[in-house]
């Protein structure tokens, strides 16, 4: 698969690339690589058309400072690409995610190797790192975990290394379902389990807890079917999201019977925990 490659040029600052991130991210495009000044952001050419990327102008001020690039790449120069350009994360010296072409670090708690396909959640951006945060401070051993939206599998297969069991990921993108069974297999979690689907996909079942790294929109719209999804007391632990957004899932939370019990911060970003009251 042809993907194109959309190089965005403009002054030096996190919050920007967050909010081009975050808006690229919201009508297609699957991976990021950050670098000072500039982002790069690819989406299948299948899926790709010139208007999306007018929602830029609203992420730079003045717009005139923002300069843009499109070439088209093909699927065989990924893995040179991000070898090139991708690094590793270690996250709250417990947590080290990692490509299968770097090293591992001593005295690491958590060795995640994932594959840089073109899966959102590759630890580098801001939302993930909370999630990863948080959920290093619960204890799920031996809880049942739900990932949804689960991107590459990263959380997934953090629960499960840190003693979830059974670990459920879902995603409604064909390419991040693939990805994350490749990456199950890579991390030897075999308590995982992977399905092609949405919210929907949850059903009947049950959960301990349930990680929920997607957007503002998708929160507030499945809400129902993530509280219904957890057991009493389960945990809902939500980002995707900017802190101005807070409010609006806040309402949304609380009309489903979920009570907030931690905020997190980073940059624009936020995530929220909640649990489910009797």
């Amino acid at each position: 698969m042809d993907y194109i490659e959309v190089t965005c040029h403009f002054p030096a600052s996190q919050e920007t690339t967050d909010r081009m991130i975050s808006v690229l991210a919201s009508v297609g495009f699957e991976g990021f690589v950050e670098e000072a000044g500039h982002l790069q952001a690819y989406i299948p050419t299948s899926v790709f058309e010139p208007g999306m990327l007018d929602l830029l102008n609203f992420t730079v001020d003045p717009p005139e400072d923002l300069e843009i690039t499109i070439k088209r790449i093909a699927e065989q120069n990924w893995n040179q690409l991000w070898e090139s350009s991708y690094a590793s994360v270690l996250i709250g010296d417990r947590c080290l995610v990692r490509a299968p072409f770097h090293t591992t670090l001593e005295g690491i708690a958590y060795d995640i190797v994932i594959e840089p396909r073109m899966s959102f959640g590759t630890a580098h951006h801001s939302t993930t790192q909370l999630m990863v945060e948080a959920l290093l401070k619960m204890d799920v051993k031996g809880k049942t975990v739900l990932d949804m939206g689960c991107g590459t599998g990263l959380l997934a297969i953090l629960a499960a290394k840190m003693g979830a069991r059974p670990v459920t990921a879902i995603d409604n993108d064909e390419w991040a379902f693939s990805n994350t069974k490749e990456n199950i297999i890579k991390n030897n979690v075999a308590s995982c389990n992977v399905y092609l689907s949405d919210a929907s996909a949850i059903g009947n079942d049950r959960y301990d807890v349930i990680l929920a790294n997607i957007n503002r929109n998708t929160l507030v719209n499945d809400m129902s079917l993530y509280v219904n999804g957890l057991r009493k007391d389960g945990i809902l632990l939500v980002s995707g999201f900017y802190s101005s957004d807070i409010d609006s899932i806040n309402r949304s939370a609380q009309k489903n019977g979920l009570e907030m019990s931690e905020i997190q911060f980073k940059g624009e970003w936020a995530s929220v925990r909640y649990f489910k009251k009797e």
